[in-house]
């Protein structure tokens, strides 16, 4: 992929509203990777820096150039022109609010997000154990079986 998104990068250097970047999350970027809620290798974000959404499309040239070419301003409180009246009314509403009130919800979500991470991985790594589990007695099994005699049984 890093092949593709170089070229993609490329291709939109200089753009007035597009920036493609990488940030190395191992590294320097790492805490921006936090902050964006990076958790996996690549990951591809897009949207209001503030408010990073996760790209779920094709990860070849195509596929991202197609995606890329479409980005544009979204529906933010500095783009309300481009909000449905939905979304305006709830911008209205949230700007009404103080900020130490934002901030509590803001951390409000931000910790419901953190125990839904959570719980899945609690979840998978449940899935993990019982696999490992059952393919360890799979092959004890499948052993105890060839040494009772199967072998000789086909031969």
């Amino acid at each position: 992929m890093k092949p593709d998104w170089d070229k993609l990068a490329a291709a939109f250097k200089g753009h007035a509203t597009t920036v493609i970047a990488d940030v190395d999350c191992t590294a320097g970027g790492k805490s921006l990777c936090e902050v964006a809620g990076v958790r996996g290798y690549p990951s591809i974000k897009y949207g209001d820096p503030s408010d990073l959404q996760d790209y779920k499309g094709g990860r070849d040239l195509a596929a991202l150039k197609t995606f890329a070419e479409g980005l544009g301003p979204q529906c933010s409180p500095a783009n309300i022109d481009l909000c449905d009246d939905a979304k305006k009314a709830q911008i209205k509403e949230f700007m009404a609010l103080s900020q130490a009130k934002r901030d509590e919800m803001v951390t409000e979500k931000e910790a419901e997000l953190t125990k839904l991470e959570s719980d899945f991985k609690t979840f998978v790594d449940g899935l993990q154990k019982s696999y490992t589990e059952a393919n360890e007695k799979k092959d004890k099994d499948i052993e105890a079986l060839k040494s009772s005699g199967l072998g000789l049984l086909k031969s």
